[in-house]
């Protein structure tokens, strides 16, 4: 009977305690991203910059406790955060290539009783930069090549400004969006046949500064046959 009653105490005990760890908080990070194009996604992100990204630390069992969050931003292989951030939820826009690791420190406490909570890293690769102007376009209304605007090779340029000029000098179009280009239009009105010019400033995320003089050919009656 003492066994019987001993054996009942231990379940009890156990079972107390399985409880008691199954209501003890904790934390499941996720990420949500969107990239320079306006895709978005869930998970560890690998593509161009510039990428704004999401972090949710998503609390389980934590009514009644104080939460305290760090969000802790490093770059590569360095050893020591660049960014660290406070909040529950937290978002950054990433603009430098490489491999960001984000970690999240959790700590909960109640009373004199305190759980803290390390998690694995989410990861965020960002490719090195590159960036091609084109020197022709055919704005002839096919839609095939009708707008003159960077190649679609070019990737993680987080600064761009570019301008076209008629072979006199005067400014036809300008425009701050990779993603952008140029009609062939001035003032609503096409314009002829013929070489303008394009002036490219813009900065990559990996640090590297573009500075692109180039001719640009104004092709209308090109088809993509190459026949008139």
């Amino acid at each position: 009977m003492k066994i019987k009653v001993l054996a009942l105490l231990f379940l009890f005990i156990a079972n107390s305690l399985h409880v008691i760890a199954d209501d003890n908080p904790i934390v499941s990070p996720t990420l949500s991203v969107r990239d320079s194009e306006g895709n978005e996604s869930e998970g560890e992100y690998n593509g161009q910059a510039p990428v704004q990204a999401s972090f949710m630390a998503n609390p389980l069992h934590s009514t009644g406790w104080d939460a305290y969050y760090e969000w802790r931003f490093y770059h590569n292989s360095e050893q020591k955060p660049y960014l660290l951030r406070y909040e529950e939820n937290t978002s950054y826009t990433f603009n430098r290539s490489g491999q960001h690791k984000v970690v999240l420190y959790a700590k909960f406490v109640h009373g004199t009783d305190t759980i803290e909570q390390l998690c694995d890293p989410i990861s965020i690769t960002l490719s090195e930069s590159k960036l091609e102007m084109p020197n022709a376009f055919s704005p002839n209304g096919d839609g095939i090549n009708d707008i003159y605007q960077a190649k679609p090779n070019s990737r993680s340029i987080i600064d761009f400004h570019a301008t076209i000029y008629n072979r006199w000098g005067q400014k036809l179009y300008e425009w701050n969006d990779i993603y952008g280009g140029w009609d062939g239009k001035f003032h609503g009105k096409a314009v002829n046949d013929g070489v303008y010019f394009v002036v490219v400033d813009a900065h990559g995320a990996d640090g590297k500064h573009y500075k692109i003089k180039r001719d640009v050919n104004l092709l209308r009656g090109y088809t993509e046959s190459g026949q008139p």
